[in-house]
């Protein structure tokens, strides 16, 4: 199950460092590519040398090597199929749930847009304290996996006995993951960022949308075992997304073509960018000069991408569509879930503060074809992407 997938390990200071050495060895057998990031502190407890040989790839520590050439801790974070932090100390643990960066293990973390596993190692009473519960469990509504050892508990109750879980622990809970993939084979296309529809060869209508919540859904997707085509807009994000495809556009034209011939083959279709609804009727071949004291431009409607998919949808199909509003938000949504045929609709109104365009943050209401609704709190748009494909899960398989 772990053939050919490549993990990064984290070890941080702790006297239960030296199982990584174990940990180490059992995934080279599994037939993984294993590279190591280690904290300063743990040193300490075992050698980057035992950790390089069994891995057969150099540890890491600092930013920089001897030579001035730097460990660039993004690609590091894009490599990883999964990354595990095994021991993960008291310290690690508070700086992963505040965002601390000051050394190489965490920019990793902080930078990493694989699955994150950690595995807590300290004193029962730390493990119990008030603050380190909360951290843990910031860390599992952040998505983050814990591997806590057969006879402890950390996700309910935080019971625990602080002992670090077992290398052949970890191992089965790696299997468990790559194993159990309710999307497993499920063909997905997200459509994301804004469009450009070109006034002359310099100027373009445009909206403020980034990107970044179609980026994440097009995430978790690939996470949960899809097969993912994005279709983005201009965007200033990363194209390097690990395991999905991704096709860039520029006017709703260009996204027009690539849905309908993307969407035939797809099972699960969200449909999260901000076309355009009106472009100009006529593009000016050479940049228009400042001449007049006005300036006539006639716009005409851009093809309705969301219309036309939902006439072409088969009941083998879903698909999510998005409302942006800022008046009677939830009547216009449900008219727009009934009239382009979708199966859930994802609401956001300007009006609440941290939600909409241009924040990493967002407040959603999903709507299903029956009208049902549930409503999510202000969350971090990877969390929102989270919220959202569990919830096409749900409805696909209820």
């Amino acid at each position: 199950m772990l053939a050919g997938k490549r993990i990064l390990v984290g070890v941080s200071g702790s006297i239960a460092a030296y199982k990584s050495a174990i940990l180490v060895r059992l995934l080279i057998k599994c037939g993984a590519e294993v590279k190591v990031v280690m904290t300063a502190s743990a040193h300490d407890f075992i050698t980057p040398l035992t950790l390089s040989t069994l891995s057969k790839n150099p540890v890491l520590t600092h930013f920089t090597k001897e030579e001035g050439e730097w460990n660039n801790h993004v690609e590091l974070g894009l490599w990883a199929d999964a990354f595990v932090i095994a021991p993960t100390s008291a310290n690690t643990l508070a700086k992963m749930a505040q965002g601390i960066c000051d050394n190489l293990l965490m920019a990793t973390y902080l930078s990493s847009r694989c699955p994150v596993f950690f595995a807590p190692a300290m004193d029962l009473d730390m493990l119990q304290h008030p603050t380190t519960k909360q951290n843990i469990e910031k860390l599992i509504t952040w998505g983050n996996h814990p591997i806590h050892p057969t006879h402890g508990e950390l996700a309910s109750g935080l019971v625990g006995t602080g002992r670090m879980a077992e290398p052949e622990e970890i191992i089965t809970s790696l299997e468990q993951f790559f194993s159990h993939k309710p999307l497993k084979g499920k063909k997905a296309m997200v459509t994301a960022g804004p469009t450009h529809e070109a006034i002359d060869p310099v100027r373009f209508i445009s909206n403020h949308s980034t990107g970044k919540m179609g980026f994440a859904i097009a995430e978790q997707l690939a996470q949960q075992g899809a097969i993912v085509t994005l279709i983005t807009g201009p965007t200033f994000l990363s194209k390097e997304l690990k395991g999905i495809k991704v096709v860039q556009v520029n006017s709703a034209d260009e996204m027009y073509e690539a849905s309908i011939s993307t969407f035939k083959d797809s099972d699960i279709s969200v449909l999260s960018a901000a076309v355009a609804d009106y472009k100009p009727a006529l593009r000016a071949e050479q940049k228009i000069k400042k001449k007049d004291d006005t300036l006539m431009l006639e716009l005409i409607k851009t093809k309705d991408i969301a219309a036309e998919l939902g006439k072409l949808k088969t009941n083998n199909q879903f698909i999510v569509g998005f409302a942006l509003e800022t008046e009677n938000e939830q009547a216009h949504a449900e008219k727009k879930l009934i009239s382009k045929n979708f199966d859930l609709i994802v609401l956001n109104s300007l009006n609440d503060k941290g939600a909409g365009f241009g924040h990493d943050t967002n407040k959603i209401t999903i709507i299903d074809s029956t009208m049902k609704s549930k409503e999510f709190k202000l969350k971090s748009k990877k969390e929102v992407a989270q919220d959202i494909v569990t919830t096409i899960i749900e409805h696909m398989h209820a």
